[in-house]
């Protein structure tokens, strides 16, 4: 990476804890310096009670742009936030923030269509698809949204917390007419299989599907950035089956996220 930082050099960074696994710092400034843009990104590990003093901070950095946002944080972020995308207000969370000519921030969350892109760029359309979901958090918020969006046939939500994956189900009931409804780690009968949880980035993690039911048929998809293999998506390969990584959901973000954040850094 070939930059030459100034005092004229726009900030970004990400949050979260931990950050150790994000790839974000690295892509975001090679493809800044791609488009011509002086800006970098640097990452900032934040516990959760010290995220709102950060952010009170953040609001008198003149020189910073935009906030990219990871685990555990993206709820949060989007309370700080003075205005919205409609598919981060639908989630109630934001995954990356820019700077507006007022000096609040703008959120957007695009964890969703980060994910849906890489599948498409692995060969699979979710339209039609029987879909189930593993994870309703933040990130696994914005995949139902989008795919419900995208016209999944039916959608299964799982998650350990019952009372959050209710109130996703109750959310998304009735939108693009798809049948939304409580699933379980069992595969069986799904022709799209999504992790939006953590399992496997911890060495021990339990499988967050039962792998030994996944069919060749069967696209998984993972949010897993780290390691770049998940163990599902091993798991998954070694069925036959076709998959997307949380790498490629990555790629797929970072030029969105550029998109995103320059048009504050033109703003200002």
């Amino acid at each position: 990476m070939d930059i030459t930082l100034t005092g004229a050099t726009r900030l970004n960074i990400i949050v979260g804890d931990p950050i150790a696994q994000v790839r974000s710092p690295g892509g975001m400034t090679t493809a800044f310096t791609g488009r011509g843009h002086d800006g970098i990104v640097a990452p900032v590990c934040v516990a959760v009670e010290d995220l709102g003093a950060l952010l009170e901070s953040a609001d008198k950095l003149k020189n910073l742009d935009g906030i990219i946002v990871t685990v555990p944080h993206k709820f949060a972020c989007y309370q700080h936030c003075t205005s919205a995308t409609e598919r981060s207000d639908f989630v109630s969370a934001s995954s990356i923030m820019r700077r507006k000519p007022d000096g609040t921030w703008h959120g957007d969350m695009i964890d969703g269509y980060g994910f849906v892109q890489a599948m498409r760029q692995n060969g699979c359309e979710p339209k039609g698809k029987r879909a189930l979901l593993i994870g309703a958090g933040g990130a696994g918020s914005a995949i139902a949204y989008e795919l419900v969006t995208s016209g999944v046939a039916e959608l299964a939500i799982h998650d350990g917390d019952a009372a959050r994956r209710d109130r996703l189900i109750a959310r998304l009931t009735g939108r693009g007419g798809v049948r939304v409804f409580a699933g379980s780690p069992d595969p069986t009968g799904f022709t799209l299989v999504c992790n939006a949880t953590p399992a496997g980035m911890k060495d021990g993690d339990p499988l967050p599907v039962e792998a030994d039911k996944l069919t060749p048929e069967m696209f998984v998809g993972c949010v897993i950035t780290k390691p770049a293999v998940s163990p599902l998506v091993v798991a998954a390969r070694a069925k036959g089956c076709a998959t997307s990584t949380g790498g490629e959901m990555y790629e797929a973000l970072q030029a969105a996220m550029v998109d995103f954040l320059m048009v504050g850094a033109r703003a200002g």
